[in-house]
């Protein structure tokens, strides 16, 4: 029996959501076209043949979109193989921050512009906090993942961060903090919280957002100034989610949510003509799993919510790993502390070898006769036109 998948969903109701006047962006229609094609031939393949016995075997080519539930295992395994390299001797802490929901409607309509803001709030709260003597005294190393989505698929946009408990001074030294994360979290909230406010409020004044349908009433100034001054009072708490003590431990653990779409398709546990269920995690911790039902047409708008806009890169590194002076800071530090770095296992590897080192599939063997001496002899392209 076929285990449920996402595609199935779409081959059954995406011509009919298309259909019902539902609106798309451009990147929304392409990732729905990716996981349509996705593993299907439509995309060409790989034509593999045993000189042995002669057997042909055709290896269906993913779409390698960032949206398809196919695609993501691959890429994750290579970026936690690149990060290890950039793990210092420190423990390590997982921040989550969370946007209020009443800020929804405003975000999607204007998500590159906030989710940039977002990430930029973030970081700029973990640095300032970070410098103050009273804390660490040092600029950490962060990483942040922007998500989008709770566990039904409704629209939820919080920050994970990853952030080092060790960081350089200006003087060129390391310092150190204890094993539990070293900035008070009322201090973290009310930081962040007037942040992003303060900016929030700045771009208003610019007339630098867009208003739908859903909240256009907050172009008016007595509107905004009321939504404002509401979100002032809400409680912003940030979340101090996992703390590490481990070298590595913390990079495995934040690539589970790296390359992670809004939903895989373990999650799946049936779909019929018209509609699909899938699990959920509990709501309070301890009790079993949920099973949500949606209809397709629900699923696929709910699903095509977390697609993101074009070029832009959910995944940053501030501080000490910021892209213009990682490679400079981290030569330092492992000077400083005396440690190596970690070598890259993968680096260099063909996806053949990476799946034989990562998941011990060897596509060399045929499957008909069990010799390993199968070999590429080309590739068929996809038809256009």
């Amino acid at each position: 029996m076929v285990s449920p998948n996402i595609r199935q969903i779409w081959e059954l109701s995406y011509e009919d959501y298309c259909a019902s006047g539902h609106y798309q962006s451009e990147v929304q229609q392409k990732a729905s076209r990716a996981i349509l094609n996705c593993k299907t031939g439509k995309l060409g393949m790989n034509v593999s043949v045993c000189p042995d016995c002669g057997h042909t075997e055709f290896h269906n080519n993913s779409c390698r979109d960032r949206n398809c539930p196919n695609c993501q295992a691959v890429k994750k395994e290579l970026w936690v193989d690149a990060r290890r390299s950039e793990v210092i001797s420190a423990p390590y802490f997982h921040v989550v921050f969370t946007l209020p929901h009443e800020l929804n409607p405003l975000i999607y309509c204007n998500q590159k512009l906030l989710y940039g803001l977002f990430h930029r709030c973030c970081a700029q709260t973990l640095l300032e906090l970070s410098a103050d003597p009273r804390y660490l005294g040092a600029v950490p190393g962060i990483i942040q993942v922007l998500h989008t989505w709770d566990q039904e698929l409704n629209y939820h946009v919080h920050m994970h961060c990853i952030i080092s408990g060790g960081g350089l001074t200006k003087d060129h030294k390391i310092r150190m903090s204890r094993c539990s994360f070293f900035i008070p979290v009322h201090v973290l909230r009310d930081k962040f919280k007037g942040k992003f406010l303060s900016e929030l409020n700045r771009l208003y004044q610019d007339r630098s957002l867009s208003f739908s349908a859903s909240c256009r009433k907050l172009a008016n100034s007595y509107e905004w100034s009321a939504f404002r001054d509401k979100l002032y009072k809400k409680d912003w708490c940030p979340f101090i989610k996992e703390t590490f003590n481990g070298f590595g431990n913390a990079i495995e653990y934040l690539g589970r949510y790296t390359h992670k779409i809004a939903i895989a398709n373990s999650r799946l546990l049936s779909i019929t003509d018209t509609q699909v269920s899938f699990s959920a995690r509990a709501k309070t911790p301890g009790y079993p799993r949920r099973v949500i039902v949606l209809t397709h047409e629900e699923f696929i708008r709910r699903f095509l919510m977390h697609v993101l806009p074009s070029g832009f890169q959910k995944i940053r590194y501030y501080g000490f790993l910021n892209n213009r002076m990682k490679s400079k800071n981290l030569k330092l530090i492992c000077r400083i502390q005396g440690t190596h770095r970690f070598n890259r296992l993968y680096s260099g590897m063909s996806t053949a070898e990476l799946l034989l080192a990562v998941w011990k599939i060897d596509i060399k063997i045929c499957p008909e006769c069990g010799c390993s001496h199968m070999q590429s002899v080309g590739r068929i392209r996809a038809a256009t036109g």
